[in-house]
């Protein structure tokens, strides 16, 4: 009964810091982090242990999935150089430099307990950097290589993570078989994914029940994630690869009712994980720091020098590339062949927004925690990732909106662009078959609406899709009223709701919804 209460407490503190980070307009990772650090520290909180082989496959797996999802394989493809910068290389030199730092300051600490810590502190969580960029619109591009990097870089990191672990855990390293195995696990993690996918698309056609089809997209990322483990394939990998291909499938084969569920429950599971994991790591920092024998100023110090390391590493990477391709681009052009959509030029300030993205997250806490119990340096690794984590959640996360406003980075209008075009055109192919349907009043009444679609710019459809709320509104009110009289039961009424729903959401998004007096 303890654990129960502590988890509901867990998430009422998170939600209620979501709320107040809506409200300051900053990060709510941050104010997560920063209640975790309370944890430690408040009188009469008990500290929880969570267990290190599952810490990995509950934080990680799901998250990394929804990300996957929303990934654009278009866009990653234009941008693809940032990219692999960011992942492969930004993400070597952060281990390393991490490694040595810690070997420098720690010299008894192994070099393969010190480059784990480098691996568990290298990939930066971008979520939290891309939730307060959408709010101030910057260029497309910047938010696809951050996406790109957050999406990616855990593969990267975690498979050095993994080779570091086991090397300290068994005393054996092979640098001959590091190649071979990278190649296996990447290969055989996309390979598996992508099966995995066309195994769910085959089975998900069968079920029509909304609640069954969630239960098992969670059950299926939790199974994938395991099957990896136990085939010696990469899970990250397997998840990214899976979540692409079923994103390809899923708009044409799952109606709105399906996808609106879907989407609901998976951004309060995600939501929800963030809030343990943040809270979870904190409560246990007080067993962490009575354990260390350095002394607390010496392990602050420690994890303070590991801080200014990812950060500096960082900016000297993203910002010496941005000097090397603008250079490369003002005197021999963009690269050839040119994609067929125009790509918006690298920028200084866009670099000095990426560079500033470096925001670690749920992934540096999971891999802290998945650390196994005997492993050398633990307490102060795991102290370490939080500390990381904290700092820059706070440092960077909490000045990203003040640093963007004073870069005065526009927007470049790529996303409108796109939603124009595939409004006009979903629209014309409505037209197309409508034309070929008996003129009857309904057939003529949905002409004009996807007509007035088509006219955005003389007022029409505005005027449309506001006549639209307004009805819906009207229907609303109208059927509560029919309710609260008696002269339908809920059952009815929940029929009825859901239809005026469904066409709530079929008006255009650029009107804002009524609210009901």
């Amino acid at each position: 009964m303890l654990v129960f209460e502590i988890v509901i407490a867990l998430l009422l503190a998170g939600a209620l810091l979501s709320l107040a980070a809506r409200r300051l307009q900053i990060p709510y990772p941050a104010l997560m982090a920063l209640a975790g650090t309370l944890g430690a520290v408040v009188p009469g909180l008990p500290e929880v242990t969570l267990d290190p082989e599952l810490a990995l496959a509950l934080f990680v797996a799901p998250v990394l999935l929804d990300a996957a999802y929303d990934a654009s394989p278009r866009d990653l493809k234009d941008n693809w150089l940032p990219v692999a910068g960011l992942v492969v290389v930004c993400v070597l030199c952060t281990a390393f430099a991490v490694a040595a730092m810690a070997r420098w300051i720690e010299p008894g600490m192994p070099w393969a307990a010190a480059i784990a810590l480098g691996a568990i502190v290298a990939p930066p969580d971008a979520s939290a950097a891309t939730a307060v960029l959408r709010q101030l619109r910057p260029p497309h591009r910047v938010l696809v290589i951050l996406e790109g990097e957050s999406l990616l870089n855990d593969a990267s990191a975690l498979l050095i993570y993994r080779v570091a672990v086991g090397a300290a855990v068994t005393g054996a390293f092979s640098g001959a078989a590091l190649l071979p195995t990278l190649l296996l696990t990447c290969g055989g993690g996309a390979a598996l994914g992508a099966a995995w996918a066309w195994l769910y698309i085959r089975l998900a056609v069968f079920i029509e029940e909304t609640a069954i089809s969630i239960l098992l997209q969670f059950l299926g990322v939790f199974a994938l994630w395991v099957l990896a483990e136990r085939l010696g394939v990469s899970p990250i990998i397997a998840m990214v690869a899976n979540a692409i291909a079923i994103a390809r499938w899923a708009p044409l084969h799952s109606d709105a009712r399906h996808r609106i569920a879907s989407y609901a429950v998976w951004d309060v599971a995600v939501l929800a994980l963030n809030m343990l994991a943040f809270i979870l790591i904190g409560l246990q920092l007080r067993g962490i720091l009575h354990r260390l024998d350095g002394g607390t100023w010496r392990d602050l110090g420690f994890a303070a020098a590991a801080c200014a390391t990812v950060i500096l590493v960082r900016v000297f990477w993203v910002m010496g590339y941005n000097i090397v391709i603008r250079w490369k681009i003002r005197h021999f052009g963009m690269a050839m062949p040119r994609p067929p959509r125009p790509l918006q030029a690298p920028s200084w300030q866009g670099g000095v927004i990426i560079s500033w993205c470096g925001m670690r997250g749920i992934v540096t806490l999971a891999a802290a925690l998945a650390l196994p119990e005997p492993f050398p340096y633990r307490d102060l690794i795991l102290l370490t990732a939080f500390a990381v984590t904290l700092v820059t959640l706070v440092a960077q996360g909490m000045t990203l909106r003040w640093l963007m406003e004073r870069l005065c980075l526009p927007d470049d209008g790529a996303v409108e662009r796109e939603v124009e075009l595939a409004r006009r055109e979903t629209a014309e192919a409505a037209l197309a078959v409508l034309t070929q349907a008996p003129a009857d009043a309904a057939t003529t009444l949905l002409r004009e609406e996807y007509t007035a679609r088509l006219r955005p710019a003389d007022g029409s459809g505005e005027a449309l899709w506001q006549r639209q709320r307004e009805a819906v509104v009207a229907q609303r009110r109208r059927l509560a009223a029919l309710r609260s009289a008696g002269a339908i039961g809920d059952d009815a009424f929940h029929v009825i709701e859901e239809e005026i729903d469904l066409l709530e959401l079929s008006a255009d998004p650029r009107v804002k919804a009524l609210r009901a007096e």
